[in-house]
This record gives structure tokens, sequence and C-alpha cells, in this order.
């Protein structure tokens, strides 16, 4: 199983920008297809950003041009930087660790965009 923990989310104005960050613990972290999904209240839990271990990444259609998703390895942390921010982005976003039948989630940093 792998841990992770979820950091920088926030308050945060119309048209600004905020990075998230997620530490992992284990040794199969560079392994893992990390990601990030997001679940605003009322809706289903939606996929942001995928990187895989060899750096493929994908992304939701709504995001693309907005967000970018990163991984150190050295650090076991994966990144999601967001820029441009809207209210339709506020949400608790997660963070995801697959591989095989491993499927793991943090638990959470909100995110609110709001003037």
């Amino acid at each position: 199983q792998v841990q992770l923990v979820e950091s920088g989310g926030g308050l945060v104005q119309p048209g600004g920008s905020l990075r998230l960050s997620c530490a992992a613990s284990g040794s199969i972290f560079r392994l893992c297809t990390m990601g990030w999904y997001r679940q605003a209240s009322g809706k289903q839990r939606e996929l942001v950003a995928t990187m895989a271990p060899d750096g493929t990444t994908k992304f939701a259609d709504s995001v693309k041009g907005r967000i970018t998703i990163s991984r150190d390895n050295s650090k076991n942390t994966v990144y999601l930087q967001m820029n441009s921010l809207s209210p339709e982005d506020t949400a608790v976003y997660y963070c995801n660790a697959h591989l095989g039948v491993l499927d793991s989630w943090g638990q959470g940093t909100q995110v609110t965009v709001s003037s």
C-alpha cells in the first residue's frame, strides 16, 4: 500500500494559481501512475490529470492548457500546478497512486476559487 498526503490547497481568487503537492510513502512510487482527481460538492469524482512512470500525461479537457502535472521520484512527490483558476475548479482534490491492483488515495485537499 502507498500512503499519500496532499497539501497546498486553499482559497484563491479567480485567475489565480495554486500548486498542490502529494507526498507518497514507500519504495514503489516511481513505478506508479500518479494522478489528481477532484470532487465538487454534489458531483462525482473526476479525473484532472495523470502521469505515468515514463512521463506520459493525460488531462481532462476542462483543464488542458491551465494545469500541469509533474513528479519528482527522488522526493516521492507529485505536483499539480493550476493556473487561471475559476470558480468551476472549486473542489476537493485527491491524489491517487495506481499500479496493477494497487489503487491508493489521499485524504484530499480543498481548493476554493472565489472573490
